[in-house]
């Protein structure tokens, strides 16, 4: 009844060591961990390696599953005008060193114009929120912006903006990345001509080589579903009321 149980050297070491395996990756479970050890040579069974892991306290944590918002499923419509619908998304990259660059495409869905993008490490809500502001200076507030229900779209920084510009946020549904057809078409082109094609140094060299990317897509690519005019061409026809009426058509009948 006294009897207390006495650890072997041995299995003191062995005890340290899954600890160790466990803290360097914190992702891997007993069998794993099992499975290292015994490429390092020890001979330990799996069973005692449970029984260490479990007795030190470890376990691998269990990641929450993020809920998304309940939205129904809005038709992907073509706007009747610019500056009337806006869809937006991000875009990952990383530099020559290895480290990740976010870049939020935004896009009229009429003239398919790139109003902007953004390049930084990390772009929050309320940086969202600013280049909103810093696009509709020159254009104007848009009726709609269409994005998907990442954490930067549906924080309180951008719902507010929105409430405040009296702008309604359309969210598309959770892993439905085609209820957002405008932009993921404009993601393609700039992920083939643009970041599949540059190495970038640092930050500053990613800006540049994106921000050139952007005004040649505006002002020198032609766009089939505008009838072979750049966006900017048919973005001007359009305030100068010069717009052939089978150009709008032929964008309604991709759709179909």
């Amino acid at each position: 009844m006294r009897y207390q149980s006495q650890r072997s050297p041995e299995e003191r070491e062995l005890t340290e060591r899954i600890k160790a395996i466990a803290f360097e990756r914190r992702r891997f479970g007993y069998r794993r961990v099992h499975q290292l050890l015994r490429r390092e040579g020890a001979e330990v069974n799996h069973k005692k390696v449970y029984r260490l892991y479990r007795e030190a306290g470890l376990a691998v944590r269990k990641r929450k599953r993020r809920k998304g918002v309940m939205v129904e499923r809005q038709p992907l419509v073509l706007p009747g005008a610019p500056n009337h619908t806006w869809s937006m998304d991000f875009v990952m990259d990383s530099l020559a060193n290895g480290r990740r660059i976010k870049c939020l495409t935004i896009v009229d869905d009429f003239t398919k114009e790139c109003l902007d993008i953004p390049v930084a490490m990390g772009i929050s809500g309320e940086q969202v929120a600013r280049t909103l502001d810093g696009i509709a200076a020159f254009r104007g507030y848009p009726k709609a912006v269409r994005t998907d229900q990442g954490p930067e779209f549906t924080g309180r920084a951008l719902d507010q903006w929105a409430y405040r510009h009296g702008v309604e946020l359309k969210l598309i549904q959770p892993g439905k990345p085609m209820q957002n057809g405008y932009v993921e078409s404009f993601n393609g082109k700039f992920r083939d001509e643009c970041l599949n094609e540059h190495w970038f140094r640092d930050l500053a060299h990613a800006r540049e080589k994106i921000s050139n990317w952007r005004l040649d897509y505006n002002e020198q690519r032609p766009h089939s579903s505008l009838g072979y005019q750049t966006p900017l061409e048919f973005a001007s026809a359009l305030r100068l009321g010069k717009t052939d009426s089978k150009v709008t058509d032929i964008t309604r009948e991709q759709l179909d």
